[in-house]
């Protein structure tokens, strides 16, 4: 009988739209009620959840039958911006152009901010996974930073807090006092990630065992799935 891990891993297909050849990704989970579809905009693609005891048929008609939800959140995707030499990308609202560069005497590290731009030196082919790592560890510290501070003004601690690579959600917070934030926050406004990290509703300076959707915050503008490295 397989397992919920190997008929997943042995399930591929794509489904043809408008944008072209989408892949669909199956996620069996003991957690699931009921059958769902969500939209990965980092990687393109389309996830299929279904129950553990439901069978894949039905997930599969499900999808069917939701094609139309599905090509019209896969239009609303922006177009991806590649972590290159020229690109342009915002850190905290402000934007920065990536500028592959050989190194010189006196130069900060491998990566660096240096004006309106972010420098890159070191092999091109390791150029984008060189300014990824920039942008986690740049993540990391504003986070922290940041979090801690609205945490001290509302008298409570944080045990712990981590970066990750969030597919669903922007932040979560657990009871405990761990924080835990995506990464690819570093791209938003300013101003939406101090409401993320302190706003009323689920915030993570008071707390709250909750996590905090990507959906609620792309309404206010924004794109950060639109850069990957």
């Amino acid at each position: 009988m397989s397992t919920p891990r190997s008929l997943a891993e042995a399930f591929t297909t794509e489904l043809a739209f408008a944008k072209g050849a989408v892949p669909i990704r199956l996620r069996v989970s003991v957690r699931a009620q009921r059958v769902a579809l969500r939209i990965d905009g980092r990687g393109q693609a389309v996830e299929l959840v279904i129950p553990r005891r439901t069978p894949l048929v039905s997930g599969l008609k499900f999808l069917d039958q939701n094609r139309d939800w599905v090509e019209a959140r896969l239009k609303d995707l922006p177009v991806r911006v590649p972590f290159a030499d020229g690109s342009v990308v915002p850190i905290l609202g402000v934007k920065y152009r990536i500028r592959h560069m050989k190194r010189r005497p006196g130069d900060q590290g491998p990566v660096w901010i240096e004006g309106d731009e972010i420098r890159v030196t070191g092999d091109a082919a390791h150029l984008s996974r060189r300014v990824r790592d920039f942008l986690v560890e740049t993540a990391r510290l504003e986070f922290t930073r940041r979090a801690r501070a609205f945490a001290q003004r509302v008298d409570r601690k944080i045990a712990r807090i981590s970066i990750r690579d969030m597919t669903s959600r922007w932040g979560s917070c657990s009871s405990s006092g761990s924080l835990a934030f995506s990464w690819r926050l570093i791209f938003a406004p300013e101003g939406v990630v101090t409401l993320l990290l302190s706003g009323p509703q689920g915030s993570c300076a008071t707390m709250a065992a909750t996590p905090v959707p990507m959906a609620r915050t792309i309404a206010l503008g924004v794109r950060s799935m639109a850069y990957a490295a």
